[in-house]
């Protein structure tokens, strides 16, 4: 199991990389965290929910992604609030006091898919969340040391050097820790290191010293390593990693003439932002993150994203100023798409999609309840349904959204059940179609339209639309040629496969591996 001394420190890539190489050994492996508060979260072939880390730990396997690897999902809505999900499934919007209240029923849920599990496999490489040691949280943690003891799972602690602090981290982890517990930890990881490991041999040999346990590894920062990172609401760089912040870099702009620039709208509740993953591997694509009207500026393309609130994450747009900006660039590219012009495109995902729509309706209280007035970019109407969808989807973008009518896989997460409006009105020269469509014919996808030409306004229900190398390189050459910019020189691929094993050929290069088996009694 791989615990660590805070979130964010790297907990979810080194259980990646621990899966990928106990998989390169001929074992069947099969990850496990019992409870994940997560922003991104993923829909398996059988309609069930649960956390993307689990899904990349899951590859990193090779075996398709199992709700059992992730008994539980916290969806936060609100600061004391969170969707709990249950074996893939919603239980219910709960109060933090209500979640602590249940836990011991959710406990059996858990132990049950852990041993169903552990069943089917040779090792299960478990994954801890925040810290261990949090002391105001012990009597109610079922995610560290409690299922650390009920698998009698070895610990390794993990702490992440380049936020500073670690040392003192790990000795005041351990200190805090009881004595039973402390008896399960084997060893220490450092994690995210930059420069000469050898620098650190004093601090090490005194840390081992203090606490009685080894160090099994330092691994080093990996700079652009193309996997999603930890996903704990607690840190807005976990969600949206390495993102630069603000308006467009013009110097960037002109000094490569195929580069886009693609803006992406920060909100309070994001959730699902590695829906851009495939964008950000581009070498010729810049995206940014925009927090305040001034930063927006005239971006080729800009990007609201999925919401677990989205009532009151266009209540921010509206409060911040933020919608007034996007009004603007969303209404500033359909009167020149309208002339048959280009000047940028405003696209949703998700909770996005519903923004930018004519209004929100929320009956059962879902989120925060009541109604609210969109954006009125598209004349759609949601209402937030009981039943949520959740499905693997195989849809069709049709054009003028793909230049050539394709199939595309990803997948749902959602409770609106969105609609045309039926007295609709759009900007003058354009008319509002559907773009993306199930298989059996069901849209989910609209935009506003001039013949061929790009959408200056759309958005869609399904999450990984970019993922498809196809669409993805041919979208993003249309809008090169529409804004005047060059082709560009490189166009990538995007598959988590190559990365998977650049993280693991790096863990087993800078720890103990041999020692880490042992452990393992393999």
């Amino acid at each position: 199991m791989v615990q660590g001394t805070c979130s964010n420190a790297g907990k979810s890539l080194l259980t990646a990389a621990f899966c990928r190489l106990l998989t390169r050994r001929g074992l069947r492996v099969a990850p496990f965290k019992a409870q994940n508060m997560a922003l991104n979260s993923f829909v398996t072939p059988d309609g069930g929910e649960m956390g993307r880390a689990q899904v990349v730990q899951a590859l990193a396997c090779g075996r398709a992604p199992d709700v059992r690897m992730n008994p539980i999902l916290l969806k936060p809505t609100s600061q004391d609030g969170s969707h709990v999900i249950v074996l893939g499934r919603p239980l219910a919007r709960m109060k933090a006091a209500d979640y602590f209240r249940d836990k011991r029923k959710l406990w059996r849920s858990v132990c049950q898919a852990y041993a169903a599990l552990a069943a089917e496999n040779d090792v299960i490489v478990l994954e801890g969340a925040g810290s261990p040691a949090e002391i105001n949280l012990r009597s109610h943690d079922i995610v560290n040391m409690h299922m650390a003891h009920a698998a009698d799972a070895r610990v390794l602690l993990a702490a992440d050097i380049d936020r500073g602090g670690a040392f003192a981290a790990l000795v005041g982890t351990m200190s805090l820790l009881s004595r039973r517990d402390r008896a399960r930890v084997d060893g220490f990881l450092l994690n995210k290191f930059r420069g000469d490991p050898s620098l650190l041999d004093a601090a090490l040999q005194t840390v081992a010293r203090r606490t009685g346990k080894p160090f099994l590894g330092v691994v080093p920062m990996l700079e652009g390593l193309r996997l999603p990172e930890e996903d704990s609401v607690g840190f807005r760089e976990a969600a949206l990693p390495s993102l630069e912040i603000g308006g467009p870099d013009a110097a960037a702009l002109a000094a490569d003439a195929a580069l886009l620039d693609v803006a992406l709208v920060d909100l309070p509740h994001v959730s699902n932002a590695t829906d851009l993953d495939a964008l950000r591997g581009e070498p010729h694509v810049r995206v940014r993150l925009v927090r305040r009207p001034e930063e927006l500026g005239s971006p080729h393309m800009c990007v609201i994203p999925g919401s677990r609130n989205s009532l009151a994450d266009l209540r921010f747009l509206r409060d911040s100023g933020l919608e007034e900006a996007l009004l603007a660039y969303g209404r500033g590219a359909c009167a020149a798409a309208g002339e048959g012009a280009f000047a940028g495109m405003l696209l949703g995902i998700c909770g996005g999609l519903q923004m930018l729509g004519s209004s929100l309706h929320d009956p059962l209280r879902l989120e925060d309840g009541g109604s609210m007035r969109g954006m009125r970019l598209l004349p759609l109407l949601t209402t937030l349904a009981a039943e949520k969808t959740l499905r693997q989807s195989r849809v069709r973008a049709a054009r003028p959204l793909a230049a050539r009518s394709g199939v595309l896989s990803g997948y749902e997460i959602h409770h609106g059940v969105t609609r045309l409006a039926e007295v609709a009105s759009v900007p003058k020269g354009l008319s509002v179609r559907p773009l993306v469509f199930r298989e059996d014919d069901e849209p989910v996808g609209w935009g506003l339209c001039r013949g061929d030409g790009l959408p200056p306004v759309w958005g869609s229900y399904l999450h990984g639309i970019f993922d498809d190398d196809t669409f993805r390189h041919d979208l993003l050459r249309r809008v090169r040629v529409a804004a005047g910019r060059a082709p560009a020189v490189e166009e990538r691929p995007y598959s988590l496969g190559p990365e998977l094993d650049r993280l693991a050929d790096a863990v087993e290069a800078h720890c103990d591996w041999p020692g880490i088996l042992a452990l393992l009694r393999l």
